[in-house]
């Protein structure tokens, strides 16, 4: 089924991508910076899933951002949309296929750690996995990993010291911590906030932590950065709107645009 997926995909492209970016809730905007462009809706797709989540238009656009060949999904696939695990790293599994040596993952998330506000940028530094399962469950697959996927640096350090350095540059304040995946897709009781406080964990959201698994998973380099678009639940004494994420990702997303369009510039010897 890769293999079709992929060979449709070639087929489409003039050229092979360096870099896949994933455009999570309110983020999809970012790909309108992208030269060039080339759209593949997911429809076209052979084997390719649909996006169900509001805020995911389900498309690729593959083109040129700051002189580099990328590959962007403008809609990913969660396991609250009923997909398997399987599924929702599918598209992973492509784009390494494809070429994609390095990931960029965004996505919207609720603050957990109280020193945040809404509209943050954080860099994922970590992540703590409580879905309840793993996408790489079942028969291993040697031509993409090894049965047992170290999770050191899933999180490549360059890229997260060349983020940290960029927004710097860009004077984007940037906040750092741990990112905790939910299935959703009911937002977490304020007890639940609680207790994931005291895992460790500053943000909260029902994605990338299968697909940044995945991409460890393929040897890939990745970075991953969560627009806080709502405190989580318990924080503030207002109830939790989906509506919201949306709004505040569509406010903040240029300064993710500028961000990770100079990242990707500067991202010679991050291998």
């Amino acid at each position: 089924m890769i293999d079709e997926t992929v060979a449709y995909i070639q087929t489409r492209l003039p050229f092979t991508p360096e870099i896949g970016i994933i455009l999570g809730s309110g983020l999809g905007d970012l790909a309108s910076a992208v030269e060039n462009p080339i759209f593949l809706d997911y429809g076209t797709i052979p084997h390719f899933p649909l996006s169900t989540a509001p805020g995911h238009k389900g498309r690729f656009v593959a083109g040129f951002l700051a002189h580099k060949p990328v590959i962007c999904m403008q809609g990913r696939f969660h396991y609250y949309e009923g997909y398997t695990m399987e599924q929702v790293i599918y598209p992973v599994r492509v784009l390494k296929r494809l070429g994609v040596q390095t990931l960029i993952l965004t996505n919207a998330a609720g603050g957990i750690c109280q020193d945040f506000s809404v509209g943050d940028l954080m860099l994922i530094e970590d992540h703590i996995n409580v879905m309840g399962t793993n996408p790489l469950i079942g028969r291993n697959d040697p031509s993409f990993g090894p049965r047992f996927c170290d999770m050191t640096y899933a999180y490549t350090p360059k890229l997260r010291a060349l983020a940290e350095q960029t927004a710097a540059a860009l004077n984007i304040p940037l906040q750092h911590g741990v990112y905790l995946a939910c299935t959703g897709p009911s937002f977490e009781t304020p007890a639940e906030i609680r207790a994931f406080r005291t895992l460790g964990a500053d943000a909260v959201g029902m994605s990338t932590v299968p697909e940044v698994i995945a991409a460890s998973h393929c040897q890939m380099n990745v970075l991953a950065i969560s627009m806080i678009t709502n405190m989580a639940a318990g924080v503030l004494d207002q109830p939790l709107s989906g509506d919201e994420v949306i709004e505040i990702g569509n406010l903040r997303s240029r300064d993710m645009q500028r961000l990770i369009s100079e990242i990707v510039r500067n991202m010679e010897g991050t291998r």
